[in-house]
């Protein structure tokens, strides 16, 4: 065992991320949840108090254009875009992912043109995406095909409208081939469009380079927004002329201050906006990404491997046999940025770890969950709640 805690050290000695976790506000619990909610980096309260009082307080109204408010959506998508692979210009933030779940699988239908009446989507995804598509499907003359995202290319045809899909699955760490995937559907003639919530910050993803036609995602988890961030929408610029959205709000209009009576869409990423911007999250946001500044996301993918694959490796070590088994897969090239383990009485399980300063968390029935976000998380940290979950289930 001091074996695992030697080589901690010396992989944290040798980290170039390792210095970053300073920015964050922490404490000595080994946090593995940020695939959930991101650590509050530190300097955020500092400008939520310059916004508050002299932003809102002093300037008030004038704000809209003295503080940048107005602008903030487009602003901050595109330092999202580099995070993803996206040219400036074709991210606005705003709403939450459901909401832009919704614009993208409906203005993808509508691109889609005549004679597709099909939605595929991928039969393990996130819940409210399946709910959203199913009601666009609804309202758009459309059927929902579940599927799983491997046998995607052979569901796709001739009456294929768009694929909604996840990067990565929210349960078990695994990892879909967003290249290959997107290709298929173009080649059917379909639309791609992506969740990126569990992948966004924490390994590339290319939407540029490998043709995606919308993508949405959050900004809570590894990109460190906080609690209810707005999230984003991603309208790649082949696209944005004919982009017709299903929620076409004044700030999208082209001239949103005339208040005229019929809709003449803005140009560019503008499209995607909806209503008035929640500014305060906006902002909190805005300042959190400023711990992405010279950050590479290559670096952090390499170092999420490091990290998973020595958890991996501990928790072999500590845990007695046959306890705990990995849904994540072992493959790099298959692997988002946790680890999935299930175990029987995980519930009671994931209590007794966060009780002793270990914070995962729970997928019903029996899946304990841990997120390496590789801006904070150490590798002292994965020996940590390797051997404390492997006490846990020797007691």
């Amino acid at each position: 065992m001091s074996d695992f805690k030697e080589r901690a050290e010396a992989l944290d000695t040798a980290d170039g991320l390792a210095a970053l976790r300073e920015l964050f506000t922490l404490d000595d619990t080994v946090y593995l949840d940020g695939n959930s909610l991101g650590a509050l980096p530190r300097h955020v309260p500092a400008r939520m108090q310059d916004v508050l009082t002299r932003e809102w307080g002093t300037l008030r109204i004038r704000s809209w254009d003295e503080s940048g408010w107005w602008t903030a959506p487009e602003r901050i998508g595109d330092r999202i875009a580099p995070l993803v692979g996206a040219a400036p210009g074709q991210i606005v933030v705003g709403d939450s992912t459901s909401v832009n779940v919704f614009k993208a699988v409906v203005a993808a239908t509508r691109l889609a043109g005549d004679g597709r009446d099909e939605i595929l989507v991928d039969a393990t995804t996130f819940p409210t995406d399946g709910y959203i598509a199913g009601s666009a499907a609804r309202m758009t003359g459309h059927r929902v095909v579940p599927v799983a995202p491997s046998d995607v290319p052979a569901a796709l045809g001739p009456r294929t409208a768009a694929v909604l899909l996840n990067h990565v699955d929210y349960r078990t760490g695994r990892l879909h081939d967003l290249p290959g995937l997107t290709a298929a559907a173009h080649a059917a003639g379909a639309l791609a469009v992506w969740d990126l919530c569990h992948s966004a910050g924490a390994l590339p993803v290319g939407l540029d380079a490998h043709g995606v036609d919308l993508a949405v995602g959050c900004t809570y988890k590894y990109l460190n927004g906080g609690p209810g961030s707005p999230a984003y929408l991603y309208v790649a610029e082949r696209h944005q002329e004919a982009f017709d959205s299903p929620l076409p709000g004044w700030t999208s209009h082209a001239d949103p201050f005339a208040m005229t009576p019929g809709y003449a869409p803005a140009e560019g990423s503008v499209r995607g906006r909806v209503g008035t911007p929640d500014i305060l999250s906006m902002l909190a946001l805005e300042s959190a990404l400023d711990v992405w500044d010279g950050v590479a996301v290559e670096a952090v993918r390499a170092k999420s491997l490091a990290l998973t694959d020595f958890f991996l490796e501990c928790v072999a070590a500590y845990v007695p046999e046959g306890r705990v088994t990995s849904v994540t897969p072992g493959s790099h090239a298959e692997r988002g940025s946790q680890v999935s383990l299930r175990c029987d009485g995980a519930g009671d399980v994931m209590r007794v770890l966060i009780e002793r300063g270990v914070v995962g968390d729970l997928r019903r029935p029996d899946i304990l969950r841990f997120g390496f976000t590789p801006l904070y998380v150490g590798f002292a940290d994965a020996e940590r709640a390797a051997r404390i979950l492997g006490e846990v289930l020797a007691a």
